[in-house]
């Protein structure tokens, strides 16, 4: 088990235990056989709460995903809906049950299941639409934080980035504070609150009026959390848009990890038989779980890729030997003690086979000359190097048609390494980005400058350059291999958003109020006082643990970073991490685009 994990003093098995007792209760309301509709993006989360077997004690016999139409034929008396309170979706769940065939016998029952919260404009909807009267139970399931790892949380959901930047809706803020009130339930109420940024301010205050509303949920439990630091997205732009450097930032970046898993190309994970050359390779992508309870992964995860290759081969010659003890084995007994090794011996050898070929795909791009200039140019912009003029690297990528995204990630990366771009600059990006890639993208263009990613310079001060050296985010004698600032995850640059928890936790913010200043919305700090004999005295030698909530999205490099922390020596602080998405560059632009559908004539 990884370090950070087995310090064992954040359990967040709690949590997922809360989930399934909350979802056997609504099971066992609808008596009888059941199927469940699933909205199909909540099928990956709720993987995460509950296994397929917690169902079927519950007697679900089928699963279907939510699509337009009739639903499948299932010989069950409950059909069950569990979907997000979308009006999109209330349009489909319309269409399923108008289509149900009320002659059949016996009648099937129609139940729903909203998730995290209800609404009241879909029961609305739902009640224009004639149906709302079908579902015997209409519940919420509160599904805010999903434990992802041992010291992983998130929400899940997809657009908050969005909802709170471009279109000022603080929903995913509420279902923040609700999650953070279930948390504070199970572990005790977190004595410090700290915060940057106006999404932080405002799930402060609501965590503050919901205590006030709900006297009784004080509760009488050592507290688990010392501090909780709620950080903005918008606080630190820069860092999602660079590349991660990490071994799971990179698999991310490349492929995509979704809900802890990740869809490779089979190729490389076809068994090689001898003589047969590669007459039927798999098709199927391979799907791989990713999480900490693999322990060659929870080693290599969170270093630089460049670090990755040695702990591999160290491993592949330790395995090698570990085999090799069988010739060795002459007495009953020591033939014995070998059998009972064999079972964890062989799954080392065939994680060590999957994660050999996840380097080798990794190393082929990485290697690419692409992928160097791209870095390059990043790693420029991240200095301090010409960050005011129009970059001929990008210029080139538009004139080659490059992917948008990619395009956009360097220009975003651009403006805010130069406190947005002088507006001759800005406009001739601009102008090249539409003439290349349509007018339809204006729209995009638009969203990204809402939301303070592609702008032009006001009042002609660039405030990165003082950031960049207060904070030290750009370090030149970065040590990939053993690493000793969190600056080895991005190859030189230090995430912003970490160096502002690793100054909380030592000297203080007071130490950098100015710099604090200059970065986006308000910073403050909340105590909340707790029961008379929950007051801890900290034994000696004992660490702090620090609960980082990133409101807008996390990547995997920044978690990187809060894990080095924690491990280090003389740190003292032990960090476990919320976000309300797991993010990369690519998903969050992505999340920022707008799709303009052409006119139907």
């Amino acid at each position: 088990m990884a370090a950070h994990l087995s310090s064992g003093r954040v359990n967040l098995t709690a949590l997922r235990e809360a989930g399934r007792r909350e979802l056997r209760e609504f099971l066992d309301k609808c008596a009888g056989s059941k199927a469940i509709v699933w909205d199909e993006y909540l099928t990956g989360p709720f993987g995460l709460i509950a296994q397929y077997s917690l169902l079927k004690e519950h007697e679900v016999e089928k699963m279907f995903t939510l699509k337009p139409g009739r639903l499948p034929p299932a010989d069950v008396k409950n059909i069950i809906f569990f979907v997000r309170p979308k009006l999109e979706l209330m349009d489909i769940i319309t269409d399923n049950v108008l289509r149900e065939d009320r002659g059949r016998s016996p009648q099937r029952d129609f139940h729903i299941l909203f998730v995290p919260r209800r609404s009241l404009l879909c029961e609305q909807w739902l009640k224009e639409q004639g149906v709302l009267g079908s579902f015997i139970h209409r519940e919420q399931y509160s599904l805010d934080l999903i434990p992802f790892d041992g010291d992983l949380l998130s929400m899940e959901s997809e657009s908050a980035f969005k909802e709170c930047y471009l279109e000022s809706d603080q929903t995913s803020l509420y279902h923040a504070a609700k999650g953070l009130m279930t948390l504070q339930a199970l572990y005790g109420t977190i004595p410090q609150i700290f915060g940057k940024g106006d999404c932080a301010r405002h799930v402060a205050n609501m965590m503050i009026r919901m205590k006030r509303e709900f006297p009784g949920s004080q509760n009488s439990i050592f507290p688990v959390f010392d501090t909780l630091l709620l950080l903005d997205r918008n606080v630190d732009l820069l860092t999602p848009l660079a590349t991660q450097l990490t071994y799971e930032g990179l698999i991310d970046e490349i492929y995509g990890i979704q809900n802890t898993y990740v869809k490779l190309p089979p190729e490389k994970f076809a068994p090689k038989k001898q003589g047969e050359g590669g007459k039927d390779l798999p098709t199927e992508p391979k799907k791989l779980q990713l999480n900490s309870a693999e322990e060659l992964y929870a080693e290599i995860r969170d270093k630089n890729f460049n670090a990755v290759g040695s702990v591999l081969s160290k491993k592949a010659k330790i395995i090698s030997a570990a085999f090799e003890e069988r010739h060795h084995a002459k007495t009953v007994g020591e033939i014995k003690q070998f059998v009972s090794q064999l079972p964890h011996m062989q799954a080392a050898r065939s994680s060590l086979a999957n994660h050999t070929s996840i380097a080798e795909l990794i190393k082929d791009i990485t290697t690419s000359e692409d992928f160097f200039d791209n870095l390059t140019v990043e790693q420029e912009f991240m200095s301090g190097i010409d960050t005011d003029k129009v970059n001929n690297y990008i210029e080139d990528c538009i004139a080659q048609k490059h992917p948008l995204i990619k395009i956009l990630r360097l220009v975003c990366l651009q403006s805010v390494c130069n406190s947005g771009l002088k507006q001759k600059v800005l406009d001739h990006y601009k102008r090249e980005i539409l003439q290349t890639y349509g007018y339809e993208h204006i729209l995009t263009l638009n969203n990204l400058e809402k939301a303070g990613l592609l702008k032009a310079q006001t009042g002609g001060r660039n405030n990165y350059p003082t950031i960049r050296k207060t904070l030290r985010l750009w370090m030149d004698d970065v040590n990939e291999q053993n690493p000793n600032d969190i600056s080895y995850v991005y190859s030189g640059y230090a995430p912003l958003s970490v160096r502002l928890a690793q100054l909380l936790a030592r000297p203080g913010w007071r130490s950098i109020e100015e710099v604090l200043k200059m970065l986006p919305g308000p910073h403050f700090e909340e105590r909340q006082q707790l029961p008379t004999g929950l007051q801890k005295k900290r034994q000696h030698g004992e660490n702090r643990v620090t609960l980082v909530f990133f409101l807008g999205g996390v990547t995997y490099a920044e978690i990187a970073a809060l894990r080095f922390l924690s491990q280090m020596e003389d740190g003292g602080t032990e960090y476990v991490i919320a976000t309300t998405k797991l993010i990369n560059g690519t998903t969050w632009i992505k999340s920022l685009m707008e799709k303009l559908e052409p006119a139907p004539f």
